[in-house]
């Protein structure tokens, strides 16, 4: 098959698995198996033109032309390709969680569920081929959309509230902001193309530069930059396993994959560096990764906590393009499917804690790991990973994060990198801490029973934290793959 038959598959299998999950609705067992098929087909053809990038294909495919010079087109590059695999290979396994969690907390509207989950990874899959910011725009927005019904799926009045912040922040930076920061470039280049080196070069005084990068650095709400980030919190009424969706598979990382892809395509990391653009953005990055460390550590509710380490954790890949340089690139890039990984896993175990025990408080989760050990392992694996330690594949991203930092003579922020490591490692180790060394709060005689979440929990939770192993051993995959975003 082509491989540009192959990009009109990886678009179109998710869409066809929301057009046949309703009608298999009725038949859970069948619904939850075409889901499966799907991810599956999807995550297989996005390896086969993974190995066609590895060997230098770009293929392209243009399905409309709505403007002259202005088209709704795909084109397979590194960035792109890495995001695609991520959010196609993660849909599977919150596929099988969702199993576990829906059916164990007898969750209503499971259809609907599934289908919206199906329409909001066909949009992830677009906006990483997309070819041009106009056509990751109107995916972008179809995203937004289509995630809207799983962040109020529950229908309540708190649901309802979070979907309107969920929403509202959301389309008012891409509409307010975004959008114009796309007219004014389109305005300046003729041309909305994501081009290796840039299109701004020549064409933007430095200030102008700054000021097109803040419309496109805060326009792209799902990076969640400080102060446009209450949604992310406020999206932790969903199911957990949309909570996975939100800050692993899709939402967030189509935010920062957007901000990465306009700094190396729309700007050119040569343009950034000599002008000097994208000082402010990194100390925004900076100042956003430690504050939502701190907060996080305030939280005692565990969704909320891992909301509030996700913002910052978002905050690294932002970093990473502003500090335009090889080494800050790669990193930031590959946080993406460093963090993804660890934090699918956190809310994997956060889901079964309250599927199994009931619990959402840390305060109440003494002991849990004496009645759910593999669940407490995975997570305490997962903390290790999203914390930056050997053998984790968040290791690495952080590697190259610090090296970018020095390189761009940036000694702060190589200080704030390693003191948000440190507060990584005191709002997330207490958690399997205190489920292992502390006793259980239950008193009386009663013999202690290991009562771990349905199977179809614990399993990808145990494949996602083993997963944070492999990204340590198989790492350098992930830097080849990137090597060509920043080679000459």
């Amino acid at each position: 098959m082509s491989s540009e038959a192959l990009i009109g598959l990886a678009l179109l299998l998710p869409a066809l698995s929301a057009l046949l999950t309703p009608a298999f609705g009725r038949w859970p067992n069948l619904r939850e198996a075409v889901t499966l098929l799907f991810g599956g087909v999807l995550f297989t053809t996005n390896v086969v033109l993974a190995g066609r990038i590895l060997a230098g294909e770009r293929p392209e495919l243009e399905l409309v032309a709505v403007l002259p010079g202005l088209e709704l087109a795909f084109q397979v590059e590194p960035l792109g390709m890495l995001f695609a695999l991520v959010a196609s290979g993660l849909w599977i396994v919150t596929s099988c969680y969702s199993i576990g969690y829906m059916r164990g907390h007898k969750e209503k509207n499971q259809t609907r569920y599934y289908t919206f989950f199906a329409i909001a990874i066909a949009a992830a899959v677009a906006i990483a081929y997309s070819r041009n910011l106009f056509s990751l725009f109107v995916f972008y927005e179809a995203l937004t959309l289509s995630t809207y019904p799983l962040v109020t799926h529950h229908q309540t009045e708190t649901a309802k509230r979070a979907g309107r912040v969920y929403l509202g922040v959301l389309l008012t930076t891409s509409i307010g902001l975004l959008l114009l920061g796309m007219i004014w470039t389109w305005s300046l280049t003729g041309t909305l193309d994501f081009t290796p080196g840039g299109i701004l070069a020549g064409k933007a005084d430095d200030r102008l530069c700054a000021v097109l990068l803040a419309l496109f650095a805060f326009g792209t709400g799902k990076a969640a930059l400080m102060p446009f980030h209450r949604w992310l919190p406020a999206a932790m009424v969903a199911p957990t396993p949309v909570s996975a969706l939100l800050h692993a598979v899709a939402v967030v990382k189509a935010g920062v994959f957007t901000v990465m892809k306009i700094c190396v395509y729309i700007f050119g990391t040569d343009l950034l560096r000599e002008s000097g653009s994208s000082i402010w953005l990194m100390y925004v990055a900076g100042a956003t990764i430690l504050l939502a460390s701190l907060v996080a550590m305030t939280k005692d509710n565990l969704k909320a906590r891992l909301a509030y380490s996700t913002i910052s954790q978002l905050s690294y890949i932002v970093l990473g393009a502003a500090l335009a340089n090889a080494w800050g690139v790669v990193g930031g890039s590959m946080h993406i499917a460093m963090h993804a990984m660890g934090k699918i896993t956190l809310f994997f175990c956060a889901g079964a804690f309250y599927v199994a025990a009931h619990k959402t408080e840390i305060s109440d989760m003494r002991g849990i790991g004496r009645r759910m050990p593999v669940t407490t392992t995975a997570f305490l694996l997962g903390s290790l990973s999203v914390i930056g330690l050997p053998p984790m594949g968040g290791t690495w991203s952080k590697w190259f994060l610090a090296l970018g930092a020095a390189d761009a003579g940036q000694i702060a922020l190589m200080a704030v990198l390693m003191i948000s490591s440190l507060l990584n490692i005191a709002y997330l180790l207490p958690i399997p801490g205190r489920g292992f060394f502390c006793k259980p709060e239950e008193a009386g005689s009663e013999p202690l029973r290991i009562r771990e979440a349905p199977l179809f929990c614990v399993v990808p939770l145990s494949l996602t934290a083993l997963g944070c192993v492999v990204l340590f051993f198989f790492a350098d995959e992930i830097y080849r793959l990137l090597l060509p975003i920043v080679s000459p």
